[in-house]
């Protein structure tokens, strides 16, 4: 789990990777025999059994550096990833994060342009970035379905997966994914919901080093109780 990559001099957050430690990473993946990918590619594969090999690579928030900062490099190490966004917040602005500091987002053009380059998946963060646990029945279904529609518009093609914003669900906004078409969802530790519409991931961040990365690709599956049938 990503999120921005660029200048991480200001990261109240720590959100933020720069490109050359994002370049470091994916060095040290392809040195281990992996490989990174978008989240469907992923989940066929292991549908199919052939998943060894495969690590799923998100980006969450659709900050404007994806198609700057983090494009290049995963082109440059043959890696996919799915990029989810909020088509609610075109070209504006990580407003949620009160301690800043502010970074652009994806405008359309740039959501087309990450959509058409080798390996990336466009998935939906929502509309504008909500805690679904605490939305009513309206914002819920606008933040989950609307959304969907309006990428699918926006990009010409069926958008499978869904990320929630936070990281945090409960099984009313489960069943909401479920019900509005998508595929799969991705979480962090969704703990008992964890399944196909709620995916762990691990965060990854400037400080995660290669014995650090090796670390948190092995305790992975003993930390977050593996997902069975996919």
């Amino acid at each position: 789990m990503y999120h921005s990559v660029g200048d991480c001099s200001d990261d109240p957050y720590r959100i933020t990777v720069s490109p050359e430690r994002l370049d470091e990473q994916l060095g040290r993946l392809r040195g281990w025999g992996l490989r990174g990918v978008g989240m469907t590619e992923l989940l066929a594969a292991r549908a199919r059994g052939e998943g060894q090999g495969l690590v799923g690579l998100t980006f969450d928030d659709g900050y404007a550096d994806f198609v700057t900062g983090a494009l290049p490099v995963l082109l440059r190490h043959d890696c996919g990833a799915t990029l989810f966004v909020l088509p609610g917040r075109l070209a504006g602005e990580n407003a949620w994060d009160p301690l800043g500091p502010r970074k652009p987002l994806l405008d359309k053009q740039g959501i087309r342009v990450a959509a058409a380059s080798e390996g990336i998946e466009i998935g939906s963060h929502g509309l504008t970035h909500v805690d679904l646990t605490r939305a009513d029945d309206a914002v819920l279904h606008a933040e989950v379905s609307e959304s969907r529609a309006l990428l699918s518009e926006l990009i010409g093609a069926h958008i499978d997966g869904f990320c929630y914003p936070y990281g945090t669900l409960d099984q009313r906004a489960v069943d909401a994914v479920r019900a509005a078409g998508y595929r799969y969802a991705c979480a962090i530790d969704p703990g008992a919901l964890t399944g196909p519409f709620a995916l762990p991931r691990v965060h990854i961040g400037q400080n995660d080093t290669a014995v650090r990365l090796l670390l948190k690709h092995r305790l992975h599956r003993l930390r977050r109780r593996p997902v069975e049938g996919v």
